[in-house]
């Protein structure tokens, strides 16, 4: 069948290179797509607005497109998957009511407390007075949220009361992050180590996926900034991440969200992505994505062995059930990391159109790819058009051989006024148990 899928960051381009592997299609179109996308078999990337619902309609119409699977949240929360559907097309991404999960993080802390989903303690606010009442109530550290979307970066871990009281107020008074920060979440800190943890949903069937660790500061040693994500590795290192604590994130978080999804009367259908935050060997839910991650994604593909289409499409028309036997969905038994080049200055302000050579030179495989998040092609030459420009990642049969060879690719990567960590998988390969 034909493929449409929708995006054009490094997630977009490394769903699109495992789709191309996928006995269902045909052809694939990607939406505003960048040159290194076009370049996978089977691939055209098309000019189309997907804000406008109706000219996504028509494209699939005219292209004879049976599919579309959504990368990115912000098409999700705006509610593309709502129009399609009703035009008979299946969609593999939440409706636009199911997508509050993330697009609400006020949504999904209330959702967290009716069903007695394990989760940091918290309180919602639109003002600003009330809002550093409960700051001086719950002390310092303590994590402050826009409750909208803030291309990941709309979450600040305040170390003193009066930071955490300036970020309350930059974001109610819109100067942080506009309309996504009109009312923000306020909660406990949680002191333990995060994971990415990711499910997949027909809307009843439930099954888990992989787990991933990912790095979200901009500098080595985790300092700096947030951003939209310096690198990540999967599975999760052992000794934090087991099987154990998997049905454990599956019976007391994911599945009695997609129960208490369907209770709501908005059930879910597409990826559980759960940031959890592991706290003496108990997990928290700290949020949900309805979406793969950027850039645990990447890693997620190099090590799945399964028909990416098969999987989205029978998520997408609501029948897993021939996935449910355990095992079903197989795995690389190794360990993948990716490293995110970026943009000087990045997560501010950064330049445009500089130039990235030896891109062609590296050789691509199945174990080893370069995604590319933003950049474009111009006489020959490649160029960087974004903060997070290339997403370098491999697989090992370690985590300590798979960081050899990303970085070993990185070297030959010649970037003037390119950067990235040192470090990514450093908790793992420090503790020896990756």
């Amino acid at each position: 069948m034909n493929i449409l899928l929708i995006g054009a960051g490094g997630r977009e381009h490394a769903l699109a290179w495992k789709l191309t592997q996928s006995k269902l299609c045909d052809q694939l179109f990607v939406t505003q797509g960048s040159d290194a996308i076009e370049c996978e078999p089977k691939t055209s990337c098309v000019d189309l607005d997907v804000t406008n619902h109706h000219a996504v309609i028509q494209f699939c119409k005219e292209h004879e497109v049976e599919f579309v699977v959504i990368g990115p949240e912000t098409p999700l929360i705006e509610g593309l998957t709502d129009p399609l559907e009703a035009k008979n097309i299946a969609v593999f991404g939440p409706s636009k009511k199911a997508a509050q999960l993330e697009g609400s993080k006020a949504f999904m802390k209330n959702l967290c407390k009716k069903y007695d989903i394990p989760t940091a303690a918290y309180e919602c606010f639109t003002e600003i007075s009330p809002a550093h009442d409960f700051i001086d109530k719950l002390g310092a550290p303590i994590v402050i949220k826009a409750d909208g979307l803030a291309a990941g970066k709309g979450v600040i871990v305040a170390e003193t009361i009066e930071q955490a009281k300036k970020a309350v107020s930059d974001m109610l008074s819109g100067e942080a992050f506009g309309n996504a920060g009109a009312s923000v979440v306020i909660e406990e800190f949680l002191d333990g180590e995060e994971v990415s943890f990711f499910a997949i949903s027909d809307g009843n069937i439930v099954l888990p996926l992989s787990s991933a660790q990912d790095h979200k500061r901009v500098f080595d040693g985790d300092k700096g900034p947030n951003t939209g994500g310096m690198g990540a590795y999967s599975p999760a290192r052992q000794g934090l991440w087991t099987p154990e604590l998997e049905q454990n994130v599956m019976e007391c978080i994911v599945k009695p969200t997609s129960e208490a999804m369907q209770a709501e009367g908005t059930p879910f259908k597409g990826i559980y992505y759960a940031g959890l935050m592991i706290v003496k060997g108990q997990p928290y839910l700290i949020e949900y994505n309805v979406r793969f991650g950027d850039p645990e994604c990447q890693p997620l593909m190099m090590r799945l062995k399964s028909d990416l289409g098969m999987i989205l499409y029978d998520a997408a028309i609501g029948d897993l059930s021939q996935w449910k036997e355990r095992g079903a969905i197989q795995w690389r038994d190794e360990h993948a990391m990716c490293v995110v080049m970026a943009t000087e200055g990045y997560p501010g302000a950064y330049k445009k159109d500089t130039l990235i050579e030896g891109l062609d030179d590296i050789e691509q495989t199945d174990s080893s790819k370069i995604f590319h998040a933003g950049t474009h092609k111009m006489d020959g030459k490649w160029l960087s058009h974004g903060g997070r420009v290339l997403a370098v990642t491999s697989v090992g049969k370690t985590l300590e051989l798979s960081k050899l060879e990303t970085y070993g690719m990185i070297s030959r990567i010649h970037w003037a006024d390119g950067f990235y960590r040192k470090d990514i998988g450093w908790r793992a390969l420090k503790t020896g148990k990756s």
